[in-house]
């Protein structure tokens, strides 16, 4: 949809309208707290193949808890077995061993210890992990959920996961990756500075051996599958990361839009991949930003030539794909200031009066479902372009406006909409593993 220019004025106006509609068409909510009640709400979307699940902030317990309910109901009454999320991939894989029961792996890094921290290491994201793992407790090994990372930052983890596994299976090939792989050690701590020292010139690209070296791995898939097939499908899903992010890197300094794309693109692709490898009976359940699940296409995003998960899901699945969108009025949020900054417990100002979320206030229902396939008045009133807000890992409360709100159309970026008037911050995990205790703290891995 093209950009229409709707004035502050007739946003109010229509604001009333819109929340009398919200009120008399939306389902209250108990707490999800009480996951099992919580997550029955959620039955209607069952008979989707991908439900993506939104927040509108990376640090908000209310909306670890909703996703964790609703997929719980999935998993166990409605057969999804994959819950891919806005992580890195060797990160996820240490906890998809935990959860499944299976040998823990090679790598050597504290799980999610990169920054931000607090949005996989938090309390309320460690109960769901534990209890995913008592769930799969029992089953056979090819029914169990699995817990997948979808996104591209792991650089180093993933250069570090295809070494250890070569070096396992085929040492002479391990030599050669580490060769090809040489290429960029100089950055793998830093690899945002392998970008700078592209946009400079004077230096090759990578490119050439990431490619080289995938293509390789990938050839002999007969050879290594063959051994253990979970293993060879991590290494090669680390080695994919490994050429999309050093394409990643190389261009996030010519302009958002192209590594926003390739980002999605990959996380997509990862979806993709994770269910052609389960079969047929394959069903996932997504969890990220709701910038990445809504349909961009609807929104400021889409508008300028952006797309995401949500826009390729409908695309590619059309109504087998549910888009859940989350948001919130006002409470507190775990976020930093700046980027690799500590994370601080910060008020949530209330929403704008020209905003959705004023919209879903005014409604008056502190807790709700809006199944916004079923309602065609609803649609018709939230239809006009309004102001949504997006917190990230980043919130700049006295920038809110320019930092965190765009445009959006409601009814055609989700199918339905999870609301919450008021939400606190998640609870945080130490950002260290205490002395004396084991080496998997802090989800037992």
């Amino acid at each position: 949809m093209p950009h229409v220019a709707i004035s502050e004025r007739s946003r109010l106006q229509s604001a009333d309208e819109a929340a009398n509609l919200v009120r008399g068409k939306c389902e209250p909510l108990p707490s999800p707290e009480d996951a099992e009640a919580f997550g029955a709400f959620f039955d209607a979307f069952a008979d989707a193949r991908v439900v993506l699940l939104g927040e509108a902030t990376h640090g908000t317990s209310e909306f670890y808890r909703a996703r964790a309910a609703i997929t719980r109901q999935l998993v166990e009454k409605h057969g999804f077995n994959i819950i891919a999320v806005e992580a890195d991939w060797p990160d996820a894989a240490r906890v998809d061993r935990y959860v499944r029961h299976r040998p823990a792996g090679r790598y050597d890094e504290e799980t999610f210890a990169r920054f931000p921290t607090w949005m996989w290491r938090n309390r309320q994201f460690e109960d769901f992990v534990h209890w995913l793992r008592a769930y799969n407790a029992g089953r056979p090994a090819e029914d169990r959920a699995e817990f997948r990372g979808l996104d591209v930052y792991s650089l180093d983890s993933s250069i570090e996961a295809v070494i250890a596994y070569l070096d396992r299976v085929d040492p002479d090939a391990a030599r050669t990756a580490r060769r090809r792989y040489g290429c960029l050690t100089p950055w793998q701590d830093e690899p945002a500075h392998y970008g700078r020292a592209m946009l400079r010139g004077g230096r090759d690209t990578c490119e050439g051996a990431v490619v080289a070296q995938l293509g390789e791995l990938l050839a002999r898939r007969l050879d290594y599958a063959g051994a253990d097939g979970e293993d060879f499908f991590d290494a090669a899903q680390n080695a994919r990361i490994v050429r999309a992010a050093e394409h990643y890197y190389r261009i996030m300094y010519y302009g958002s839009t192209e590594s926003w794309n390739l980002r999605n693109r990959h996380m997509f692709d990862t979806l993709k991949a994770l269910l052609a490898r389960r079969g047929p009976g394959a069903k996932a359940v997504v969890w990220a930003h709701n910038s990445h699940i809504g349909n961009a296409a609807a929104t400021a995003m889409g508008w300028q030539g952006e797309f995401n998960i949500g826009e390729l899901c409908r695309t590619a699945f059309g109504d087998e794909a549910a888009l859940i969108g989350f948001g919130t009025d006002r409470g507190t949020v775990a976020a930093a200031d700046d980027w690799g900054g500590p994370m601080r417990i910060m008020e949530v100002n209330p929403s704008r009066p020209d905003s959705y979320e004023r919209v879903f206030r005014q409604a008056g229902i502190a807790r709700s479902l809006t199944d916004l396939r079923t309602c065609p008045d609803l649609r018709d009133a939230l239809a006009a372009p309004r102001l949504e807000r997006a917190i990230g890992v980043i919130y700049r409360p006295q920038a809110e406006l320019h930092s965190h709100y765009f445009e959006a159309v409601l009814p055609e970026q989700f199918d339905a909409f999870v609301w919450f008037e008021e939400t606190h911050a998640v609870a945080p995990l130490p950002a260290e593993r205490p002395h004396g205790v084991p080496e998997t703290y802090p989800f037992g891995l």
